[in-house]
């Protein structure tokens, strides 16, 4: 008995041992793997491009903190829900991809909190493309406005997938493996657990709240509504809002030139109600996603120096330059005032004043739809922050802009209802009452885009019917805007602005 005991008493302080060591590695083990989750799931990390050009089309400005879609879900929607697009892929939206890129232009990437995020940047509306024939491989042009790309298209694409009973986690991890985009083990429990929920909840509130917009007639590529969901983030009761409210669908603009605009203190967005370049900034950046808590301050700035020095791009093909040169004077005495000397000089009695509607009698619905209500709510915009809105008006009509880069800014009109620089030196009554928008084909005899072509190669082009609301292609017309010159002064005074 007395051997028995003297063997036990020896064992049990070796077993405690191993008792204690497997304990304290238990516990650096639990240690570590809560180090390691405090760090990824506290990770905030970009992308960063050395190039200017690059960080414009590629880089953040923090909308994907707040609205990003995970990388591997974006892939993979395309080919999980292929009914609710046009065509194959993200293309057939006419988002433009450069060759090796596996993300279209416009769209940034972010790690954050463990999970790679994607979502828009300022190129997605500030990118277009130009090609010379069908066949020509085409050109992308950073700071004309995006000629191709279907915005509301994308929008409605997320919404029916999120209404789609095939949205589910088990469908869209298994999706993600067949585009060779798979996430880690941890990702894939968030996802199968929480995430997917999360991102289909969110979703459906975004088509909630933004269902008057959807209400109102399809726009097409090219076109965005810039503050009806700027009413929707403050709670505007938008069924108890007059029509003329509704809806003010315009045109994607150029962006080149914005140092000679601020210090010409150029009027902003196409009714002139700001006259700040940085709060024009900030406000853009709300369409990319961004709340005050998660914009990316330092990148948006980045983004806006190199805007201040973009300059317009050069006409690309033959100019005429007799003719040009015949229709230099001619641009003198009906145009100048109100546009600028040149493509680079902005000297002008009117440039950058707003003209009345009254004056200039184009399409009223996008001045009706920036409200008192909506400039007076904008200016509690960032409060508590250096930079809160406060230069925000109501106005009265529509800026007479610089016309830079002009020839690659079509179709015209702040709505874009006229396809070509020809049409618009034409009475209303004599511009095309349907057209498409999305061809990014050149017409050089025109300054425009084709507009003529219902589809080419699969892809169909939007229809613009100018009789619909917000569409209206009349003003701009009469003896001071040129519309009465005869048709060789006509032609001369485009191919002068293709100079531009």
């Amino acid at each position: 008995m007395r051997e028995t005991g003297i063997a036990r008493s020896s064992i049990q302080p070796q077993h405690k041992r191993w008792l204690w060591l497997i304990a304290k590695i238990a516990v650096a083990l639990v240690v570590v793997f809560a180090v390691y989750l405090f760090f990824r799931l506290t990770r905030d990390q970009t992308v960063v491009y050395r190039d200017d050009g690059d960080h414009f089309k590629y880089g953040s400005t923090g909308g994907e903190r707040a609205s990003g879609i995970p990388y591997s879900i974006f892939k993979a929607m395309p080919t999980l829900f292929p009914e609710y697009l046009p065509g194959k892929g993200y293309q057939s939206l006419g988002f433009l991809y450069e060759e090796g890129k596996d993300l279209p232009i416009g769209m940034s990437r972010r790690n954050f909190r463990g999970v790679d995020v994607v979502f828009f940047n300022c190129a997605i509306c500030h990118v277009g493309s130009v090609r010379e024939t069908p066949h020509s491989k085409p050109r992308y042009i950073v700071g004309m406005p995006s000629n191709t790309v279907n915005l509301r298209g994308y929008y409605e694409f997320l919404f029916n997938c999120a209404q789609n009973q095939k949205f589910t986690p088990d469908r869209l991890l298994l999706e993600t493996n067949h585009v060779a985009v798979g996430e880690d083990f941890l990702n894939r429990m968030i996802f199968r657990y929480y995430a997917v929920y999360l991102i289909r909840e969110r979703l459906l509130m975004l088509r909630q709240r933004l269902g008057f917009i959807l209400d109102e007639p399809e726009f097409g590529p090219g076109r965005i509504d810039t503050f009806s969901p700027a009413k929707a983030y403050f709670n505007f009761r938008m069924d108890k809002a007059p029509d003329t409210e509704k809806f003010g669908v315009v045109d994607l603009p150029s962006i080149w030139y914005q140092g000679q605009r601020a210090d010409r203190r150029i009027l902003l967005h196409w009714d002139g109600n700001n006259i700040s370049l940085d709060e024009r900034n900030l406000s853009a950046a709300f369409g990319t996603g961004v709340t005050p808590p998660t914009l990316d301050r330092a990148s948006l700035t980045r983004t806006a120096e190199y805007l201040k020095k973009l300059s317009a791009p050069p006409y690309p093909f033959k100019i005429d330059q007799q003719r040009a040169a015949n229709g230099a004077p001619i641009y003198k005495e009906y145009c100048a005032d109100c546009h600028g000397a040149s493509g680079r000089d902005f000297s002008g009695a009117l440039v950058g004043h707003v003209t009345p509607i009254e004056q200039i009698g184009t399409d009223r619905n996008r001045l009706d739809n920036y409200t008192f209500d909506l400039a007076v709510n904008q200016s509690t915009m960032y409060s508590g922050y250096a930079w809160r809105f406060s230069h925000f008006r109501k106005t009265f009509g529509y800026v007479n802009m610089p016309l830079d880069g002009v020839w690659a800014r079509a179709p015209f009109l702040h709505n874009g209802s006229v396809p070509t620089l020809r049409a618009l030196l034409e009475p209303s009554t004599k511009r095309p009452a349907v057209f498409y928008r999305g061809d990014d084909v050149y017409d050089q005899a025109n300054v425009g885009f084709e507009s003529n072509v219902a589809e080419r190669d699969g892809h169909k082009f939007f229809k613009l019917d100018t009789t619909l609301r917000a569409n209206g292609n009349w003003g701009h017309e009469g003896e001071a805007y040129g519309t009465k010159l005869t048709p060789d002064e006509k032609d001369a005074l485009v191919e002068y602005l293709k100079t531009f």
